[in-house]
């Protein structure tokens, strides 16, 4: 549980840099807004997974990650995607230094995710909670890409270009 709990609170405090950036949000404030609902809820999933489930438990009875707060993920990563280009390769960390802390808080969360998932084999866990971690991880990816297109763009992958 400790593992996890660290990269999540990490995970956060990347968030926060990536907001000082705001300004440079291609919107009116809805991504700041959407980071603050994010910072709110790796709170509660920190919460949720340092309480312990226990069997019959009352729904009520302790802090946990529910479904709504993975739906509002998965529509503000469609509503995102949808302006977008399709990727025609791997999108390298950077652009603005807002999506480079979107990357960053990405490959925590990712950290995290890896530890509730080992954390889920040995406890009873709830699983919402791992699949919170996982659609967050995919929104700040694709919140980086939102982020990049009205600037410099994504910095693309190319494949062997050094090899030579």
């Amino acid at each position: 549980r400790v593992a996890a709990y660290g990269a999540l609170d990490e995970a956060n405090a990347a968030v926060g840099m990536a907001r000082l950036h705001a300004a440079q949000f291609p919107d009116d404030g809805s991504c700041d807004a959407m980071l603050a609902r994010i910072q709110d809820d790796l709170f509660d999933l920190g919460a949720d997974l340092c309480t312990p489930e226990k069997p019959g438990e009352d729904a009520t009875s302790a802090l946990r990650i529910v479904q709504a707060q993975i739906d509002r993920l998965e529509h503000e990563i469609d509503g995102m995607n949808a302006g977008l280009k399709p990727l025609e390769s791997f999108v390298l960390p950077g652009g603005s230094p807002a999506a480079a802390y979107l990357h960053l808080a990405r490959t925590i969360v990712r950290r995290a995710e890896r530890e509730i998932a080992e954390l889920a084999e040995r406890e009873p866990l709830n699983p919402l909670a791992l699949m919170y971690a996982n659609r967050l991880s995919d929104h700040l990816f694709v919140l980086s890409r939102h982020v990049n297109a009205t600037g410099k763009g994504d910095i693309l992958w190319t494949p062997g270009a050094n090899r030579t």
